[in-house]
């Protein structure tokens, strides 16, 4: 058992938790919890090895006996250890470190994401998510965009990374890959035709713009079109994450409606 915050194993799993410059570094990232840990071994995600406590509740130790019959290295750590690298409240005693191996971009799509600097890890998270529930084939991050692969947006993906293509991009990048794959761009604006009345059925990459100040200048240089959601209320504006997922989901909508 581990019971040292010495452990060279420790360390690694705490620096990989704290910085995306450590990530980097190191190809690798952490995912924690009895769920993640079980999508990334369905996936087939390569692990480095897997951190457990004697405190894990039965389908715990059903997911450690699977990760053993793949040869899969595991430790024993005391759980307070296991307590220092995680940032959830409560830990489910079981945290894997996973090689940093993004699924690559598939030579042809009609349904690309684009985030333009969100911020906030939740709202990434959750825009992963549900591009993967409405069946974004792939998600591009445009400078300025917290990192994919920091711990809390990996929760908040519940599985996501594992099944999208998620690459990291300049704009030029970005524009020369909407132009290759001949895809319309619309970019989520308050000013823009109400998303009813606007078509999505035609290949697209939609672009939804950060939190604080909205889309950027390159993402509006880049963009064919805008696009708001009508509100009836008086909120003058929704969470990005809200914001994305509604426009996701309006574009599975008209597409299933042609089918």
């Amino acid at each position: 058992m581990i019971s040292s915050s010495q452990n060279s194993r420790i360390k690694l799993a705490r620096a990989l938790a704290g910085s995306p410059k450590e990530r980097e570094a190191g190809q690798a990232f952490i995912a924690e919890g009895v769920r993640l840990v079980e999508e990334a071994l369905a996936a087939g995600w390569p692990f480095r090895f897997v951190f457990h406590t004697d405190e894990l509740r039965a389908r715990g130790v059903e997911l450690l006996k699977r990760i053993k019959q793949q040869k899969i290295e595991t430790e024993e750590v005391q759980a307070r250890l296991l307590a220092s690298i995680s940032d959830t409240e409560t830990s489910q005693g079981i945290l894997a470190v996973l090689e940093y191996q993004p699924i690559p971009m598939p030579q042809a799509v009609d349904f690309v994401l684009v985030l333009d600097a969100i911020r906030e890890p939740g709202n990434l998270g959750t825009l992963l998510r549900t591009a993967d529930a409405a069946g974004v084939q792939a998600v591009v991050l445009a400078p300025e965009t917290v990192d994919a692969f920091a711990p809390k947006v990996v929760r908040a993906g519940m599985g996501a990374h594992f099944r999208l293509p998620i690459q990291s991009m300049d704009w030029p990048g970005i524009g020369r890959l909407v132009e290759s794959m001949n895809l319309g761009v619309c970019l989520a604006d308050m000013r823009g035709t109400a998303c009813w009345k606007t078509d999505f059925r035609p290949p697209l990459a939609l672009i939804i713009g950060g939190e604080a100040e909205g889309a950027s200048e390159q993402a509006r240089n880049v963009a064919k079109q805008t696009v708001r959601i009508p509100m009836q209320g008086k909120a003058e504006s929704l969470n990005a994450a809200v914001a994305g997922s509604i426009l996701k989901f309006e574009v599975v909508r008209q597409r299933k409606a042609r089918g």
